[in-house]
């Protein structure tokens, strides 16, 4: 059973999962008006896995006899710069996302849910792959700067990004 103060940091835990969902799909459609379909199709995969990761939380409450809560959600920003601003700022949600993460999990311990600290694990790890791929992406458009051919080659190598299995049957 969950303590009331875990659920609701679980609860607002799914609304950050499923902005983060949103500003990926504003990122997508930024990349489909400035004709770049690989980051498109980048970030729409980055939408779909936020959506599963909020789902994954909203069933794990449940399966913890605690009640799911659906918030409201902020409109994420929708216009930007660059591809390479873009990934910036999608770098800094997933750093919000991981200090939020932290701080659910230092609450599991205080309660001494170990559930829910062995649940929260996963995204712990999970966040450190996500923070490390927006650094590389981040630093490889920084390299390629203006040049159109290599900000077209990042495009291309970024479309051939396949959705994980665990991403499918979620």
């Amino acid at each position: 059973m969950l303590s009331k103060a875990i659920q609701e940091a679980l609860n607002e835990q799914i609304k950050q999962e499923f902005f983060s969902a949103n500003a990926y799909l504003a990122m997508t459609a930024y990349f489909e008006d400035t004709n770049f379909p690989g980051f498109a199709k980048w970030t729409r995969l980055q939408y779909e896995e936020e959506i599963a990761h909020g789902m994954r939380l909203f069933d794990f409450v449940h399966a913890r006899g605690g009640r799911a809560t659906v918030y409201a959600i902020d409109q994420p920003a929708s216009e930007f710069a660059s591809p390479l601003d873009v990934f910036e700022k999608a770098l800094q949600q997933e750093q919000r996302v991981t200090e939020r993460i932290d701080r659910l999990y230092e609450l599991a311990q205080k309660e001494k849910d170990y559930a829910t600290q062995i649940e929260l694990q996963w995204f712990i790890t999970e966040q450190i792959e996500e923070e490390r791929i927006f650094n590389e992406v981040i630093q490889t458009l920084k390299l390629a700067g203006d040049n159109q051919a290599a900000l077209l080659l990042l495009d291309r190598q970024l479309g051939g990004r396949q959705a994980q299995q665990s991403e499918q049957s979620a």
